[in-house]
């Protein structure tokens, strides 16, 4: 029997540079190109798009009557069935942009919550995307009941048949929905629960956490394939990763730590969204390191790096020590970033890797050393401390006592430093 395959939805794409608006919110050639990128990701058709420029939004029709009579026109003249916005819209211009061109209306906030409930795998990932969806639709549900009550007479009392039932049913399905948000709100938290008991059991374990943060479709699931052996689906398509993946990466003999992979980042993504996501971009506060993915193949690479430096202080975590991965090295012509922090690699040939894993292992060492020791059998109680705080490499029992290899933390190195052989202790300036 032949598939039928699905019709994609036709979509025209528009957008508003305004002088009064803030910069990082304007709409520009750039921003539009990703909007088609994020249309084709929700399984879309972008056929046209149009940017308009004028001095502040138009209250009613955001874009003014004339683009949008000129929209409408696009629409029927391309036979589309969604027109999208690259800015954020009020409900009440959504409303009245729908009725207008007659097609589905949604902006870049409604694009996003789409693909994210499209992607999201786990229940953990679902929970936060209907919770994110609840909030962006809570405000828009007068914009969706004002049908029953825009026709008022002259004495302020609505047409006969529109009076009372439109205005329980709005109460009624917002405290439903509110209702619904304190519930996933509960779930959230439970499983923010499970992420602290886990956390607390790592930092007893003593297992390091580095986060791969970065734009969404920078390389980090092809950078976690590359580091772990593993075989994540690493797509060239944006928000390819909603929930978070987590594996196991040795970067040295004595040290192992867990890689997450966390959702990407993009310009524009909605607040609520931010906040729906906490439970899982909260990893990123307790890190012990974050790796920043950067595509250095992208034209707007420092855009999208600063876009990236502003999410991570919104969520608390400037503070986190963090290394500059610039990826796809291998794609670009021009000098290549440098500096103690900073590392150029390709995650796709896995050129670079080695120096990244090598400039980890560096940050992380916090002071460690590695040592030669000889324990007298009196003092081979230490031996326990040692297997149990540091990575002991060999040990050999002689006659002389037991000679012992490790690598061995800061905290440690004094009450074993007596028992290396030759050890003198360094002298501070002040006393020589």
């Amino acid at each position: 029997m032949e598939k039928i395959e699905a019709k994609k939805e036709r979509a025209i794409l528009a957008g508003l540079a305004a002088a009064s608006m803030d910069e990082h919110e304007r709409s520009s050639e750039i921003s539009m190109e990703e909007l088609k990128a994020l249309v084709e990701t929700a399984g879309g058709e972008p056929v046209c798009m149009l940017i308009q420029s004028r001095p502040t939004p138009e209250p009613r029709t955001f874009l003014g009557e004339g683009k949008l009579r000129e929209m409408k026109e696009l629409i029927e003249a391309n036979d589309c069935d969604l027109a999208v916005f690259d800015n954020e819209l009020s409900p009440s211009q959504m409303r009245v942009i729908g009725e207008e061109l007659g097609v589905k209306v949604l902006d870049r906030s409604g694009l996003i919550l789409d693909i994210f409930a499209q992607r999201a795998r786990t229940r953990e990932g679902q929970l936060q995307v209907e919770l994110a969806q609840y909030h962006y639709l809570l405000p828009r549900l007068t914009g969706m009941w004002t049908h029953l009550v825009r026709q008022t007479a002259a004495g302020g009392s609505s047409p006969i048949g529109t009076r009372g039932p439109g205005e329980t049913q709005l109460e009624t399905d917002r405290r439903h929905i509110r209702r619904k948000i304190q519930k996933l709100e509960e779930e959230l938290a439970a499983v923010r629960k499970v992420r602290s008991t886990q956390r607390r059991r790592r930092e007893k374990n003593a297992m390091p956490v580095v986060a791969l943060v970065g734009y969404t479709n920078a390389g980090k699931s092809t950078l976690l394939n590359c580091l772990t052996g593993s075989d994540i689906p690493a797509n060239d398509r944006l928000f390819d990763t909603l929930d978070t993946t987590t594996r196991r990466l040795r970067i040295d003999e004595s040290t192992e730590v867990l890689l997450s992979d966390t959702v990407g980042f993009i310009r524009k993504l909605p607040t609520h969204l931010i906040e729906a996501f906490k439970a899982t971009l909260e990893e990123l506060q307790f890190a012990d390191v974050l790796l920043h993915v950067i595509d250095l193949s992208n034209p707007e690479w420092m855009e999208q790096a600063r876009i990236v430096d502003e999410l991570i202080r919104q969520l608390g975590a400037e503070g986190t020590p963090c290394l500059r991965i610039y990826n796809k090295c291998d794609k670009y012509l021009g000098i290549l970033p440098h500096g103690e922090d900073v590392v150029c690699l390709s995650a796709k040939t896995g050129e670079g890797a080695a120096d990244l894993v090598q400039k980890l292992s560096q940050l992380l060492d916090r002071g460690k050393r590695r040592v030669k020791l000889l324990l007298p059998y009196a003092a081979a109680g230490l031996l326990d401390n040692l297997n149990r705080e540091a990575a002991v490499l060999s040990t050999e029992y002689t006659e002389a006592g037991v000679e012992v290899e490790a690598i061995v933390p800061p905290e440690l190195f004094g009450r074993v430093k007596p028992y290396i052989p030759g050890f003198v202790e360094e002298k501070e300036e002040w006393e020589s």
